[in-house]
């Protein structure tokens, strides 16, 4: 019969006991093991006592009771060598740290070689433009001088050319004059044995209007810048020789005036003056002799 039936109380399974208790024991229990342990090793780490033993010879020994043996006594344990002296070492100041970067001065520094090289730019880009505007001058210069020269070679290609058809001209003229006075001549020979009534008629006769006419002429053509209040009346006589038509063949100083200036201003004013005038019948005398005073230019 069920004792908790008879009873009436019902039967409760008893709880199981806690595990913690023996957990904890056991770990208390190594604890102390380990501690032991750890102290018998560090017991029998010291340092062991010197023990001194002697041999004996058998022989000896038997001869002869051994004496006591004297339990030597441990040797005292060596002293420590004495500490090293110290050397004082140099005192090494440690570089003090950097300090941190200025901004406002890296901007001005970087501001500043930006500059200098802006500086230096345009220094070169100046040298550069000077440079180029030497090379145009040297080479406008140089334009000019060969354009000067060429102008020079026609200019005196010109004068050359000039000369040589003055040249012509003149011999053309001396040619002309020199048939002139052929013809003259062979006039003058073919009356040769005429009276001379006959030759006082033929010569021409002198026209003073004509010769007027040819004074006033040179006289406006002539012109004299010199001092002409000289002592007496300095006159100068040419010879000219005409053509037909009144133009100049040619034009000789007879008589000098004494004044070299006014002989050349009379000259070059005969020379301007040709064609010279005609006489009312159109005709022209092909030599004549005209003298010119220096107050007649008054």
């Amino acid at each position: 019969m069920n004792p908790a039936a008879a009873g009436g109380v019902p039967y409760r399974v008893p709880p199981e006991p806690s595990r913690w208790p023996s957990i904890t024991l056991a770990a208390v229990v190594h604890a102390g093991l380990l501690l032991f342990l750890w102290a018998g090793v560090s017991w029998q780490n010291t340092e062991p006592v010197a023990v001194e033993a002697e041999i004996w010879d058998m022989k000896v020994q038997s001869a002869a009771p051994p004496p006591p043996q004297a339990v030597a006594a441990p040797e005292p344990a060596p002293e420590p060598p004495p500490p090293a002296p110290k050397v004082s070492q140099p005192k090494v100041e440690e570089p003090s740290p950097p300090k941190p970067p200025d901004i406002a001065l890296e901007r001005a520094k970087l501001k500043a070689e930006k500059l200098k090289a802006e500086k230096l730019r345009q220094q070169e880009e100046k040298k550069q433009e000077e440079k180029k505007l030497a090379e145009e001058k040297a080479r406008e210069k140089a334009r000019e001088l060969a354009e000067k020269k060429l102008e020079e070679k026609k200019l005196e290609e010109k004068k050359a050319a000039e000369k040589k058809a003055k040249a012509k001209k003149e011999a053309a003229e001396q040619k002309a004059l020199k048939d002139m006075r052929d013809a003259e001549m062979r006039h003058i020979l073919g009356a040769v044995g005429t009276t001379g009534s006959a030759q006082k008629a033929t010569a021409p006769r002198r026209d003073n209007g004509y010769l007027a006419s040819i004074t006033s002429k040179i006289k406006s053509t002539t012109s004299y810048l010199g001092n002409t209040d000289l002592p007496g009346n300095p006159r100068a006589v040419f010879r000219i020789e005409e053509l037909p038509t009144g133009e100049i063949i040619s034009v000789k100083m007879i008589k000098s005036s004494g004044v070299p200036g006014f002989d050349e201003a009379v000259e070059k004013g005969i020379i301007k003056s040709s064609p010279l005038p005609k006489k009312k019948d159109g005709t022209v005398e092909r030599s004549l002799e005209i003298a010119f005073s220096m107050k007649d230019l008054d």
